[in-house]
């Protein structure tokens, strides 16, 4: 692995532990020696997952929409900062730098951008690792409704398995390297 996309909050949240979860995996990615890539902003949890990981001596690479540039919440002290047109551009160019994706807790933005790289893992599109950093159980909700959608007959149990979940970020860096995506659809075209 050498860089990992982090999908996390433009908020902070209203407990403390989110914040401390983003610094300690920020730090945790630059200790093992993997990138950062992520939104490229300064604000909520993105910028502390960012800050953490470069005063541990990491590489971050943010990627930002060019409307989101402008309005000066851009980190200015990445190692790399790319500016595009829109968040489709923004999201390519993530998976584009990434050989994972790990969410943190965050609001639609973060989920929109987890179920898109979930559901181009469930095409074939990409075989990398997709894991949710479960910080006090925040993602527990909708891992059940995964399960629900599973029980309901659209979701098939394999699909609903390429989302690993764990409380430690350590665990699930540690899963990815050893991760095995399933066989693609035969419909589905080869994908990197």
């Amino acid at each position: 692995m050498r860089r990992i996309c982090v999908f996390c909050g433009s908020s902070m949240g209203f407990s403390p532990r989110y914040a401390e979860q983003a610094a300690a995996l920020g730090k945790l990615l630059a200790q093992r020696g993997i990138g950062l890539v992520y939104g490229g902003a300064s604000v909520g949890t993105m910028g502390v997952v960012a800050d953490a990981a470069l005063a541990a001596g990491g590489e971050v690479i943010g990627v930002i929409p060019e409307a989101l540039s402008s309005v000066e919440i851009a980190h200015a002290g990445l190692s790399e900062l790319h500016v595009v047109a829109d968040m489709h551009q923004r999201k390519a160019k993530m998976a584009e730098l990434s050989d994972g994706f790990l969410a943190l807790p965050g609001g639609a933005g973060t989920l929109e951008e987890l179920f898109e790289v979930w559901t181009w893992a469930q095409l074939g599109l990409h075989g990398k690792p997709i894991g949710l950093v479960d910080v006090d159980g925040y993602y527990a909700p909708l891992m059940t409704f995964a399960d629900h959608m599973v029980t309901e007959g659209f979701l098939k149990d394999g699909y609903r398995n390429l989302l690993l979940t764990d409380p430690d970020p350590a665990v699930l860096l540690d899963r990815f390297e050893t991760y095995e995506p399933p066989a693609p659809p035969k419909w589905a075209p080869p994908g990197p």
